[in-house]
């Protein structure tokens, strides 16, 4: 930290405690600092709010999941900041559902809670919010980590009400009951907000379209660094920085920790440790999305050739995830079930691996259910999850909801087939050890069929490396 915070204890001046566990790097407040802390303050006008846009939608969210807990007290926290080190903590993020059922995204203030009281015809809802710690209170200086002297200024609980559409009240009148449904305690509610965003309302979408824009973004910044990227020792880290900086600009900050993974590290699946270099002939497998202001992320996978193009080799093995990708979309419509975009990606790979000889038996066999599998060695994980305010959005729905469920309009998922062939994998001809590939993409389902929202970011071999050689260069 830049300033160290001072004490509001001591011989000199005794003021309310400071929330800072840390007491012995406080120094007392003097009396004259007590004294006049609270005078020579200009006004500060309030601003009048309105509605944000979310507002409305966030409403008819809340009515659905009201209408799903007839006479239940329902309880939805937004969390507490979580410790990263001593008295520093990571970026508060508020919980999902939260954001969901408010419509606050990065702006949500830690601690808040969001209350559904029954009444005969649903729920009387108020958001309980801690209430600013302007000039006014001691808390303004003497507490790091809400006083406004520290922090910079937060909406007055009305601005908060006006902005959200919610009625709100302070946080210290927020009773919890013991027959109350808590958010993560109660199975039942968790289920329940987590099928509600299953669905994607006309705002969702259009946040979706947005993440993928800056994430596009994002990508062409890597592509238009790779020479500099190359030329650090580090460069899976310098890609990791450069999505970075477009996420903050862009952005609220990444959706999730990027993977940038080059060379054999492409076959790690979550590989995130991001401290290798980025060498010319190998691919560099980037997975990444920039969680927009609002909440919602994009989830975009690309497999560069790092030198500007690929081997045969690499071509192959790229172009046969490219096809079992577009054999996914192919297949991705109204009326079926969500797992059979997996059935059909895999069986392109199952396919292609038996043709390449590396499966000890043939694809049929591989791809039987009860004694097949084979080819999954190549590509462990599944085809695709459902996207939205979380990247791994809607993880908590019923199996017969999500993987055994209808794909519907409005549903937003992604499809990311791979082929992954580790350093050390003796079953594999020694030219393939070492590649992988994943290409992932974010659909939108609709009436009339599935929508590539990011078909715009080159996905086939040769459109890679025309992108290389246009912003490399």
């Amino acid at each position: 930290m830049s300033t160290s915070e001072t004490d509001t204890t001591g011989t000199e001046a005794a003021a309310p405690e400071a929330t800072d566990e840390n007491t012995n790097r406080r120094q007392p407040f003097p009396r004259g600092f007590l004294d006049t802390i609270s005078e020579g303050w200009a006004d500060r006008a309030e601003v009048t709010v309105s509605p944000r846009a979310q507002a409305p939608f966030a409403a008819a969210r809340r009515e659905r999941l009201s209408a799903a807990f007839p006479g239940r007290r329902l309880v939805i926290p937004a969390g507490s900041p979580k410790q990263r080190s001593n008295d520093t903590d990571y970026p508060f993020r508020a919980h999902s559902a939260f954001a969901h059922l408010t419509g606050w995204g990065s702006d949500a203030v830690p601690d808040s809670v969001l209350v559904f009281d029954p009444t005969p015809s649903g729920h009387d809802v108020t958001l309980f919010v801690r209430d600013r710690a302007d000039r006014t209170t001691p808390e303004f200086y003497a507490d790091a980590s809400v006083g406004e002297f520290w922090i910079g200024p937060r909406p007055a609980l009305a601005a908060v009400a006006a902005d959200l559409g919610i009625v709100t009240a302070h946080l210290d009148e927020v009773e919890l009951r013991a027959d109350d449904l808590v958010l993560e305690d109660d199975a039942d509610l968790t289920r329940a907000v987590s099928e509600l965003r299953l669905t994607k309302d006309a705002y969702e979408v259009e946040q979706l379209r947005a993440a993928v824009a800056a994430t596009g973004r994002g990508f062409d910044d890597i592509v238009a660094d790779l020479p500099r990227i190359i030329a650090t020792p580090r460069g899976e880290r310098a890609v990791e920085g450069v999505f970075h900086l477009r996420a903050r600009t862009d952005g609220n900050g990444e959706g999730y920790d990027t993977i940038a993974a080059s060379g054999p590290h492409a076959c790690y699946l979550h590989w995130t440790r991001n401290d290798g270099p980025v060498v010319p002939g190998d691919l560099i497998l980037i997975d990444a999305g920039v969680e927009v202001d609002s909440l919602y992320t994009a989830d975009i996978t690309r497999t560069l050739p790092v030198s500007g193009r690929f081997t045969d080799i690499q071509r192959r093995v790229y172009e046969t995830v490219r096809e079992a990708a577009d054999t996914a979309f192919a297949a991705a419509r109204p009326g079926v079930t969500f797992r059979s975009i997996h059935e059909a990606a895999m069986g392109v790979i199952a396919h292609r691996v038996a043709e390449w000889g590396l499966l000890p038996v043939t694809a049929e066999e591989a791809l039987e259910a009860d004694r097949g599998g084979q080819h999954r060695r190549y590509m462990v994980h599944g085809t695709s999850h459902h996207l939205g305010i979380d990247v791994h959005d809607c993880a908590q729905a019923r199996r017969e909801m999500y993987y055994d469920g209808v794909l519907e309009p409005g549903m937003v998922f992604t499809i990311e087939p791979g082929l992954y062939f580790q350093i050390d994998d003796l079953t594999v001809p020694e030219e393939y050890r070492g590649i992988g590939v994943r290409i992932e993409d974010d659909i939108l389902m609709t009436e009339t069929g599935p929508v590539n929202l990011s078909a715009d970011i080159p996905r086939t071999a040769d459109e890679v490396e025309a992108w290389i050689a246009r912003l490399a260069s």
